[in-house]
């Protein structure tokens, strides 16, 4: 059978400006105060100190944060790091539907990361506006964001139309 695994990162274009943006804006003494800066250690060291902090927060983002998808002959299984230290896994049997869908992050959720709706709605979700949309039996939902829905969509098919969701 088809499997389909996914891990996406916060790695937008728009959090690497913000970095570089950030770490111009702590490395500005350096470049317009260095006269008086370069007379006091203590300075050097709280603008070298604030940059590596700055360089610490985006790298926290770029490695512990983090959505890891798999479908496959047991079910979806889903983690979302670092809410989730083991993967969920989601049977086939709990499953009343599942199909990969576009959707508006704003609107629907109030934007990315670990969120949660109203009316028993959850998305866990990195960038952009694809995602995979599970309907539980017990009436709850849940939106996994994805970069790739085509080749999710098809192994999800191949689970539908082989009865996996009865």
């Amino acid at each position: 059978m088809k499997v389909f695994k996914e891990v996406q990162r916060f790695d937008q274009w728009w959090l690497r400006i913000l970095l570089i943006a950030a770490l111009a804006v702590a490395a500005s003494p350096l470049v317009f105060e260095y006269d008086a800066i370069i007379q006091s250690r203590s300075e050097i060291t709280s603008v070298v100190t604030s940059m590596l902090l700055i360089v610490a927060l985006f790298l926290t983002f770029w490695f512990l944060f983090k959505l890891e998808t798999r479908i496959d002959e047991q079910g979806i299984s889903y983690r979302y790091l670092p809410f989730h230290r083991k993967a969920r896994l989601r049977t086939w049997d709990k499953i009343r539907s599942v199909s990969v869908r576009k959707y508006n992050p704003i609107l629907e959720y109030g934007g990315w990361g670990y969120r949660i709706g109203l009316r028993k709605k959850r998305a866990l979700n990195v960038k952009g506006n694809m995602g995979i949309q599970i309907v539980y039996k017990n009436g709850r939902q849940l939106l996994l964001g994805t970069q790739r829905p085509n080749e999710a969509e098809a192994v999800l098919k191949t689970y539908v139309n082989n009865g996996a969701i009865k």
